[in-house]
């Protein structure tokens, strides 16, 4: 008897990026269009699909774990199936294709970045014809917009306004799994910014591996400050973006946070280092001056900024002199959030091939003191913040109280407050509620709400 995937449950366990969740997104939309049923915990899934991330070295390790582990895991009471389908997308899909097949027997699919709609037809032939399968291929007919969507929140929306990247960092792997800079029209982008407004979604977050260079292949030159005028017309209550890159950031998009009313006050730069012999060695195509006189003109622009960033610690020959540089734009700039990161090379990026490497002990005693800055600044940002009422996208309640709401401010902190009495939380999810903010710590705020 053939086994139909409407009689199947599935799970998408979602690595790294932000690219990576809105793929994740287009995954569970093709698989509830078949006719299966999204659990959320693995062991309740005859179907487990990773979407995986090959950025950092621990992240994989810990994945491939992950994945081991699965060939032991139990079906569910009552599956038609005698083994679990196992697949495997993203980007570490992308880069290591068939070799997934022959390190772990025990998954079935393997999908790349550019080939998410070969899924279904992957399992019809893993259900029907027991095969295993791997594709890899660059698809380049299948428009960003085509396939099926199921978002994670019904209030807020990932659009993504281009895919790839041209800068080729040298640490970087993303320009070899994602491939090369591909925009989408500008008038598929603002549709689908409309479809959302107008299915209930407050937020907005325009994606792409550097969405400062959106349109260059397209139009010759960039536009996304066109983009950010044209989304904010269709009268979403907030818009945000990632990532940008430095190099690419135009003072037309940093006016649009003194004239887009939706357009939030915080913005994520990464500046990976802050000497500039080592972004020369990066290849980040920009120095240290360049940088902080962008923040400037931001500060200018948009006064109270939430500011966050990316860090590298210990890229090889990083000297105590070019740490210094990096520790002190860090306390120049001074960053309401910094994700810090301890350099690992990866297979494939010239930096990998780098051989000054520096002593472990001396990375992590800079990453250490680099933490301590880091959070020193996320404390001291969140201070201006009290006794302020601040409009609060409510996502949920606090997984510790489920008395507690939790939801993002304009700035992207997490704010926490009590729910008002008589209140369902479910009332309130997905809704902007007025928090007076009562206490400030390094990575929340708390108040009360108040009547709006």
């Amino acid at each position: 008897m053939a086994i139909a995937l409407n009689d199947l449950t599935y799970c998408v366990l979602t690595f790294g990026c932000q690219m990576n969740k809105h793929d994740s997104e287009r995954v569970s939309g093709m698989l509830d269009a078949l006719g299966a049923t999204q659990v959320t915990e693995l062991n309740d899934a005859d179907i487990a699909v990773f979407m995986t991330c090959c950025v950092r070295e621990a992240a994989e390790v810990r994945l491939f774990g992950q994945i081991a582990s699965c060939k032991n895991e139990p079906l569910r009471s009552g599956s038609p199936l005698d083994q679990r389908i196992i697949a495997i997308g993203g980007c570490i899909g992308q880069r290591d294709g068939e070799e997934l097949l022959a390190r772990f027997p025990h998954v079935s699919i393997v999908f790349g970045t550019h080939s998410m709609a070969s899924l279904p037809g992957m399992l019809e032939d893993r259900l029907q014809n027991h095969l295993r399968s791997s594709d890899t291929t660059d698809d380049r007919g299948i428009p960003f917009s085509d396939l099926p969507q199921k978002r994670e929140h019904a209030w807020a929306a990932w659009v993504p306004i281009m895919t790839g990247c041209d800068n080729f960092c040298t640490y970087c792997i993303v320009p070899y799994v994602r491939g090369r800079e591909r925009s989408r029209p500008i008038e598929d982008v603002v549709a689908e910014a409309e479809r959302a407004v107008r299915s209930g979604v407050k937020e907005i977050t325009l994606l792409g591996q550097n969405v400062n260079s959106y349109g260059r292949d397209r139009y010759g030159e960039p536009r996304f400050a066109e983009v950010l005028r044209r989304v904010d017309a269709t009268g979403i209550e907030r818009l945000r973006f990632v990532t940008s890159h430095p190099k690419d950031l135009s003072d037309e998009v940093i006016d649009a946070f003194a004239s887009l009313s939706s357009l939030m006050p915080a913005l994520h730069l990464p500046f990976q280092s802050g000497s500039d012999r080592i972004l020369r060695t990066m290849n980040r195509s920009y120095t240290r001056e360049r940088y902080l006189d962008l923040i400037a003109k931001l500060k200018r622009a948009c006064p109270g900024i939430a500011l966050s960033t990316d860090i590298i610690v210990g890229f090889p020959g990083e000297t105590d002199e070019d740490f210094e540089a990096t520790y002190d734009l860090v306390r120049q700039v001074g960053f309401a959030q910094a994700f810090t990161f301890i350099y690992s090379p990866r297979s494939g990026t010239p930096a990998a091939s780098m051989t000054d490497e520096v002593d472990r002990a001396i990375v992590q005693a800079r990453f250490d003191r680099l933490v301590g800055l880091v959070q020193d600044q996320a404390y001291r940002f969140n201070q201006a913040a009290k006794g302020e009422t601040i409009g609060v996208l409510v996502e949920g309640a606090s997984k510790r109280d489920e008395r507690i709401l939790a939801g993002k401010s304009p700035k992207n902190q997490t704010v926490h407050a009590s729910i008002p009495d008589g209140v369902d939380i479910d009332e309130l999810i997905g809704s902007i509620v007025p928090v007076r903010v009562d206490e400030a710590r390094t990575w929340y705020l708390s108040g009360t709400v108040v009547d709006g």
